[in-house]
Order: structure tokens, then C-alpha cells, then sequence
């Protein structure tokens, strides 16, 4: 390696881990809400919340050299955090954060990247899920938590899917990452489920679907509770991802942005004019479904 390829590798690194320092500081520091911030407001307040002029992400995953095949971005994270699994980014929202994998759902509940205690939490996957190298071996079904924050940082901003449904037609796509590759997937599901243990619909033991006929299940029922009416096909074969977020502690129930990865020789842009069509037709109402109730958590598994 010439001095030049050096002197360049270095300052890509310190550039990431700098960057990474403020990301850090803007989660856990200012951005981290005091207890009193907690709870999810009305969706009126809420709505002028994310009327808010959204930063562009702080941190990306950067293309530089780093060992056994990581991103420059994993690279800069495992050394903070071992549990590091890879980086969720929605375009226009705050979710931009560092996804964490621990051996059960309970730990990050309000446990932060840096293993300190907040009520925050961190952006988890589910402790069941297989998002490592091999791709040909990831999990049928990603499920991620985030905690449903009034400041709208974790998962709260995914609340404005479902006030705005104009909002969605503009901002379709997840960009997540693993450690090792980056990944786009396309919403095609908005739905409040439930999420006590007694729920018949258990989304979030759904990572594996063991034949064709699961798999369609699970997407029909998606099609069924879906909030907006969303042409997005979705075929046996297809990674799904699942985000889950709080909707109401009154009745335990969950809000779900659920994507499919953008296939192999798909372009992300020839989806979005067939899905703005399509949701421009919908005159479905979040007031239609239910109303807020004061909310600070996120996400559900039947140990919790």
C-alpha cells in the first residue's frame, strides 16, 4: 500500500469515527428526551411535531477499507458496540440510527448503544433474526424495534405515515444495511396490529416462513389490515422487513411499516410513480382507524 492510499484510508477512518462520535452525542446526548418528554402526544400536536425541517442523516455507510469485509460503517460501530448488526435509514424522517442485536427483545428496551441506561432505548432486531454475511441465509422476515418517542426520535417520526398518507407517497423506501452490504426495501404495509401475547395475528414470531403458503398468509394479512391501498407486489421469495413501534397502551396495540427488498435489476425509481398513483386513490383517514393515547414504548414479543 503507497504512502498516498494510507494517508487516504486513515482520514476516511477518523472521518467515520468523528462522525460517529456526534451521531452518538445527537442520540444520546441533547436528543435523548428527559422523562417528562416521553410519551407520544395527541396526533394533532404530533402532526405539527413533524412539521419539523428534517436534517440530512448525520452518518452514512462509506465505502473504505476495513477488515474481513465490513463496511467502513460497522468498522467505525463494533468497536462502541459488539451487538452492532447494521443501520436503518428513512429518507425525510429521524430514523437514522445504528441497529443493535442482543440474545433476547428485552435488553434495549431502555438500554442505549452505548449500554447506558435510557428510556430511549435503541433500534433493535429481533434476538431470532439472521442478518449477517451470507444473504442467501437472512431471515425471511427482519424485525426491527424502536421506541414510539413524542420527540420523534427512535420510531416516532414513523407516526406521520399514518397521519399523512401523502407523506408516504414522497418517502416509500428503507435503506438498511447489514455489516458487510446495503439494502433497499419498498413499503408496501401500514397497519396497527396487536401486541399482547394473546394476539392472533403474532407478527413478530414471524421471522422464518416455512413454506409458500405461510409466507402469503403473512403478506394477505398485511393486504388486509393495510391502512392505504398500496400496488406493491410482493412474491414468495422476497426478504421482507418489519418495523414495529407503539401505537396505543390502551389496548396494547403496535403500528408496522412493512417493505419487501428491492429485487436484483429492480430500480428503486420505477416503483415510485405506480405507487404514487396508487395511494393518491386512497381516502383512508388515521382518524378512521383510532386515536393516539399517551405512548412511550415500542416494541412487543410475547416474553415481554
Amino acid at each position: 500500500m503507497n504512502a498516498k492510499k494510507i494517508i487516504l484510508t486513515i482520514a476516511a477512518v477518523l472521518a467515520a469515527a468523528a462522525a460517529l462520535g456526534a451521531t452518538l452525542y445527537i442520540i444520546y446526548g441533547r436528543g435523548t428526551p428527559s422523562v417528562g418528554e416521553v410519551e407520544e402526544m395527541p396526533t394533532e400536536q404530533a402532526t405539527e411535531l413533524q412539521t419539523e425541517e428534517t436534517t440530512e442523516p448525520s452518518v452514512s455507510v462509506e465505502e473504505i477499507d476495513a477488515p474481513n469485509d465490513l463496511t467502513g460503517m460497522a468498522a467505525a460501530l463494533l468497536p462502541f458496540n459488539a451487538d452492532t448488526v447494521g443501520w436503518i435509514t428513512i429518507p425525510n424522517t429521524k430514523v437514522d440510527y445504528p441497529v443493535v442485536q442482543s440474545d433476547d427483545n428485552a435488553y434495549y428496551l431502555d438500554t442505549g448503544f452505548d449500554h447506558k441506561f435510557t428510556r430511549a432505548g435503541a433500534v433493535f432486531m429481533d434476538y431470532r433474526n439472521v442478518f449477517g454475511y451470507d444473504v442467501s441465509e437472512h431471515s425471511d422476515n427482519i424485525v426491527i424495534y424502536g421506541h414510539n418517542m413524542a420527540n420523534n426520535s427512535m420510531f416516532g417520526s414513523l407516526r406521520r405515515y399514518r397521519q399523512d398518507f401523502d407523506y408516504y407517497r414522497t418517502n416509500q423506501f428503507i435503506e438498511l444495511s447489514s455489516n458487510y452490504d446495503r439494502f433497499t426495501y419498498v413499503i408496501f404495509g401500514l397497519v396497527i396490529a396487536e401486541g399482547s401475547a394473546e394476539a392472533q395475528w403474532r407478527y413478530w414470531d414471524m421471522e422464518e416462513f416455512a413454506n409458500e403458503q405461510e409466507f402469503n398468509d403473512y403478506v394477505n394479512t398485511v393486504r388486509q389490515k393495510n391502512m392505504v391501498d398500496i400496488d406493491v407486489d410482493v412474491k414468495y421469495g422476497d426478504q421482507l422487513l418489519t418495523l414495529s413501534t407503539c401505537y396505543s397502551d390502551a389496548d396494547d396495540t403496535r403500528f408496522l411499516v412493512i417493505a419487501r427488498k428491492v429485487r436484483e435489476g429492480e430500480k428503486a425509481e420505477d416503483l415510485v410513480e405506480p405507487l404514487t398513483e396508487a395511494s393518491e386513490s386512497t381516502e383512508t383517514t388515521d382518524s378512521t382507524i383510532g386515536s393516539d393515547t399517551t405512548d412511550e414504548t415500542t416494541t412487543q414479543t410475547s416474553d415481554n
